[in-house]
């Protein structure tokens, strides 16, 4: 008996089914993509703590997503496996931003198209949506919004700081407002006429109100 006679089936066929050279250009494409993809992540990332480990974990799923690919469309039988096997594994880490989403699909979809050696089509789609990212992402609203939070004494104190505040912005929403006694909590959506903030100096020294905080934040409100 022989070490062929041991595996019945094709195992030995397949060591040579994909050339040393298509693995080694296929895996350094998929790192050039997957470090492409770490420098627009980087370069787009607007959450508050900066995860370097998720960076390089785009650039390792572009790899390993090129390699897994590789093995399939060399076997049939085995893509069949494959999928049953990737079935049943399951990710319970969050995803803390929504744009994380597209990069972990960006970086799987990379390495598929390149294992099926369609390398332009991911070069040049990878180049493409970058761009729209760095140009989508980082543009910035002419306008920010920002939250005024006052703290009133009463409602009359309270109408004279909003007819203020209305006097001195380019729009004013009243969001949330708290009334206890002897006390008026008011939080109001506005935008800025320009950069200046030094009406909010002049808004705390009104007769009635305790505070004026102004707090910049990305135009989702809840409550």
């Amino acid at each position: 008996m022989t070490f062929n006679d041991i595996f019945k089936s094709n195992f030995l066929d397949n060591v040579s089914a994909v050339t040393p050279l298509d693995m080694l250009l296929s895996l350094l494409l998929a790192f050039g993509v997957g470090l492409f993809i770490f420098y627009v992540y980087k370069k787009t990332y607007q959450g508050v703590l900066y995860s370097s480990s998720f960076g390089v974990t785009l650039v390792a799923l572009t790899m390993i997503t090129t390699l897994v690919i590789l093995a399939v469309t060399s076997n049939v039988v085995l893509s069949l496996g494959m999928v049953g096997a990737l079935s049943i594994v399951r990710f319970r880490t969050a995803i803390k931003e929504p744009l994380d989403i597209a990069f972990l699909f960006w970086s799987i979809a990379a390495g598929i198209v390149l294992a099926a050696g369609m390398i332009p089509l991911a070069v040049i789609g990878s180049v493409f949506i970058g761009v729209v990212l760095l140009l989508f992402v980082n543009k910035k609203s002419a306008v920010n919004p920002y939250i005024v939070v006052l703290q009133c004494d009463g409602a009359e104190s309270e109408k004279r700081a909003m007819d203020y505040l209305k006097a001195n912005t380019s729009r004013c929403v009243v969001k949330s407002k708290t009334a206890r006694k002897g006390a008026v909590e008011v939080n109001a959506e506005i935008r800025l006429k320009d950069d200046n903030t030094d009406f909010v100096n002049a808004l705390s020294d009104l007769n009635g109100v305790s505070s004026a905080v102004l707090v910049s934040y990305n135009g989702d409100y809840m409550g």
